[in-house]
């Protein structure tokens, strides 16, 4: 298990006593300096470093698969759930509390009101779904805004014949950031009616109305030459 901002170690000693093996993640060097002293004798390796600066590969390498657990602030949630799907492919599962409309976003289905880019850069590399929510008067000092647990899990990434990653992602990128046009609008200067009616795409859509195949074949189709 990796657990990020261990804090004190309220969770790390939980997760000790089920028999896992434990690496803490601490920003803070007092309390990575209070967690070494209770956690460290457990047989805890704790971790002083910022989440979105580790060598996420050279801290998790001898062991394999991962599972990850963390209480993520609003403004690190989004940008370190993707690095970690990125460049952590031995995590395989996590379970992370974030304010509940970054869980909501995290794990959108298509057409619902919380879809966006993030909703499918995640679909990329896994699936999610909110288990639970966390309410306001459950912390001290109170928060002004609810949280939500939510459980993300790793799968195979589409078929490599398919477009990029990073095809795929500016794509949906350049299509969100106009989501109330219709695609055929948004993205008029990337893709031609003639890759909208390969990719079985109707140009009169909108970005929220396509799932991740469908990106995906949009992105394949916009990357391939048009016939003359």
């Amino acid at each position: 298990m990796v657990e990020i901002g261990a804090g004190l170690g309220s969770l790390t000693l939980a997760l000790v006593e089920t028999g896992a093996a434990v690496t803490a993640v601490e920003l803070d060097r007092r309390l990575a300096e209070a967690l070494r002293t209770i956690a460290a004798p457990l047989g805890v390796e704790v971790v002083e470093g910022d989440a979105l600066r580790l060598d996420w590969p050279g801290l998790l390498a001898g062991a394999d698969p991962w599972a990850l657990v963390a209480n993520l602030p609003y403004n690190v949630a989004t940008p370190l759930v993707l690095e970690l799907l990125e460049r952590a492919p031995t995590i395989e599962r996590m379970l992370v509390m974030v304010q509940r409309e970054v869980g909501e976003r995290l794990a959108a289905p298509v057409r619902s009101d919380p879809y966006g880019a993030v909703s499918v850069k995640v679909a990329w590399w896994a699936s999610a779904r909110v288990v639970g929510r966390v309410p306001r008067g459950v912390f001290v000092p109170e928060p002004k805004v609810e949280s939500a647990l939510v459980e993300i899990r790793r799968r195979p990434l589409p078929a490599t014949v398919g477009p990029t990653r990073e095809a795929v992602f500016s794509l949906v990128e350049a299509g969100f950031g106009q989501r109330r046009k219709m695609l055929r609008r948004a993205l008029g200067d990337r893709v031609t009616q003639e890759q909208f009616a390969a990719a079985a795409v109707a140009p009169e859509a909108r970005a929220e109305e396509l799932d991740l195949d469908a990106w995906c074949r949009l992105a394949a189709c916009a990357s391939s030459p048009t016939p003359s």
